[in-house]
């Protein structure tokens, strides 16, 4: 109801369990997935990397647990966003508009406890993991891992902001990933980027 009462947002299905889930991403070819963590025949991490796999939809977690492990599952499965059930109903619409638009969106709690994580442990480099990113791409995702939008990228970087969005698209699909989300994890895992720097 709150999705289907904005002007932008029409709700194409509903579903009752993960399978479903899976059935109406593939029938309907949704933009967005809003999928709960825990549902009935399939979770919706499962459900998520099924989806994430075979469409280009993008996905939106919600969930009342903010488990770890439940985050990274969900992240590793392509989710472009974790958000905790209590959120604000201007929230859920703001954040169902932000992965929609192919940015990524973590609860603040969760945001927290990713970068605690990351910060706390020994980056675990793979090496010649980013060899087939150029020097500016590299550049590029140092300052995505340190948290910089598009405008501020282009600021550090003194090149415009559609440069820089050529260089994001260009690393995305150099390494394989889905979003800024799974490009701040392999700069962290690759090395790239330092905890502390």
């Amino acid at each position: 109801m709150i999705l289907d009462a904005q002007p932008d947002i029409r709700v194409v299905a509903e579903a009752g369990d993960g399978l479903a889930a899976v059935a109406a991403a593939r029938e309907h070819r949704p933009d967005v997935l809003l999928l709960d963590i825990r549902m009935p025949r399939m979770d919706g991490i499962e459900a998520a990397g099924i989806v994430c796999a075979e469409t280009g939809c993008r996905v939106l977690m919600l969930t009342t647990f903010d488990l770890d492990d439940y985050v990274y599952d969900a992240l590793r499965a392509g989710a472009s966003g974790f958000l905790l059930k209590d959120v604000r109903r201007d929230d859920l619409v703001n954040a169902v508009r932000v992965v929609a638009a192919g940015e990524s969106l973590l609860a603040p709690s969760v945001t927290t406890r990713l970068i605690r994580e990351f910060t706390s442990r020994p980056a675990r480099p793979r090496p010649g993991a980013l060899d087939v990113l150029t020097a500016r791409e590299r550049e590029t995702l140092q300052l995505i891992a340190r948290g910089l939008s598009n405008a501020e990228i282009a600021e550090a970087m003194v090149v415009s902001e559609h440069t820089v969005k050529t260089h994001v698209s260009n690393l995305l699909a150099k390494l394989g990933l889905r979003d800024r989300v799974q490009a701040v994890i392999a700069a962290y895992e690759s090395g790239l980027a330092v905890p502390g720097a």
